[in-house]
């Protein structure tokens, strides 16, 4: 008797969460995803039960904050992506905010180890009138633990819409040997995309580019500020992304997923 091939285990989540002025509207867990809010707190906290993502890894996130209510999304920990065997994980964010809210996207860092394979979508509709903070990292191995990235592959695609104007697009792609030229990270291996979206945003560029410092370097317009980071490493590169994070968060306390 032959024996059937045993194809590869895949994990997958999926969130789906509304928020209003009062607290939660609907929240909805599938499988791997999971998320907690603390009591009295207007913060969702991530989580992978799968403990990291792997090839052939789906989650989706589907994330709103209603009229006039304020939510902060972040994860329990930094996102692990493992060796692929072929496909890449995939992970696909989609928000809302809704007229006066606010949403703030702020997980912690993703970890690209060698041979990883990533496609992150990230799709933000939001009202001419709401605030909304994202942030994206990403550290290629953990310089700690002597690891390093010979190959890997990342597509990471943003897209943002103000009363249905697309007002950011951007993708971040390599494949194989990750860019070290110095026109891309050069010795660096972590790296941050953030965007604030939000009435008043030109104002807070110089406080954003005095906390980034040397590491990277920020621009606004139109209602928007997009700052770019990169460091040697995960713990170098928080020394400026908090400081920038908590200048567009409006000064308020990050969640404290993010303290050192």
């Amino acid at each position: 008797m032959t024996a059937m091939p045993v194809g590869h285990q895949r994990s997958k989540g999926s969130i789906r969460l509304a928020v209003g002025p009062k607290g939660i509207i609907r929240l909805r867990e599938a499988h791997s995803a999971k998320v907690r809010m603390p009591f009295g707190v207007p913060e969702a906290i991530l989580i992978n039960t799968g403990g990291g993502l792997a090839g052939g890894d789906r989650f989706a996130f589907d994330i709103t904050a209603e009229e006039s209510a304020a939510l902060t999304i972040t994860s329990q920990a930094a996102e692990r992506v493992y060796r692929s065997l072929g496909p890449a994980a995939e992970v696909d964010v989609t928000l809302t905010a809704r007229a006066g809210a606010t949403l703030m996207w702020l997980p912690q860092e993703t970890i690209l180890f060698d041979g990883a394979a990533l496609a992150r979508r990230l799709t933000a509709e939001i009202s001419g009138s709401a605030r909304f903070l994202a942030v994206e990292s990403v550290i290629l191995g953990r310089e700690a633990m002597g690891e390093t990235v010979r190959e890997a592959r990342l597509a990471d695609r943003w897209r943002i819409r103000q009363d249905g104007k697309l007002v950011f697009a951007d993708d971040i792609a390599f494949g194989g040997v990750p860019p070290a030229t110095a026109a891309t990270l050069g010795a660096s291996r972590a790296f941050a995309t953030v965007v604030l979206v939000a009435p008043g945003a030109e104002g807070l560029l110089d406080p954003v580019r005095a906390a980034i410092g040397e590491r990277g370097a920020a621009s606004a317009w139109s209602g928007k500020l997009v700052a770019r980071l990169t460091a040697r490493d995960g713990f170098d590169l928080r020394k400026s992304l908090i400081p920038a994070l908590t200048v567009l968060a409006g000064g308020g306390n990050l969640p404290k997923t993010w303290s050192f």
